[in-house]
């Protein structure tokens, strides 16, 4: 690294505590990770999204809850693009309706600020995420 870029690296740093904490967890929780390892993060961070947007709902934060629920829906694309159609069509099929309908119900959750529904959500991904755990495990 030049001088210059060091400089700029480090004044980055500095400038956004937060987010420069944020760069570290990532790297630090993907950095050699497995595709299944890295799958089973998404899916971690989509159930924290998602508990959390849940909170904010019952505590009449709205734009904690904007934030939350838009993340959980990123997410939730995020694990729809991972889906491999080529070698497990059927399953990928199947979870890409499962996804599309986790999306949806977030969406109505959040327009309608339904904290039930959005539980309702994380039970559902919850035994997905348990499942891929398990699937790890064997």
């Amino acid at each position: 690294m030049l001088d210059e870029e060091r400089v700029s690296y480090a004044s980055r740093l500095h400038r956004d505590p937060r987010e420069t904490y944020r760069s570290v967890d990532v790297a630090s929780r993907t950095g050699g990770a497995s595709p299944h390892q890295l799958i089973a993060i998404l899916y971690e961070d989509l159930l924290r999204e998602l508990r959390l947007g849940a909170l904010a709902i019952d505590e009449g934060d709205h734009a904690a809850k904007n934030a939350r629920l838009t993340k959980a829906i990123a997410l939730l694309f995020a694990l729809e693009s991972g889906l491999d159609f080529d070698k497990g069509a059927s399953v990928a099929e199947a979870l890409s309706r499962f996804y599309r309908g986790c999306r949806d119900a977030v969406m109505r959750a959040s327009i309608e600020a339904n904290a039930a529904l959005v539980r309702d959500v994380v039970a559902n991904v919850g035994e997905i995420a348990d499942s891929w755990k398990a699937i790890g495990r064997s």
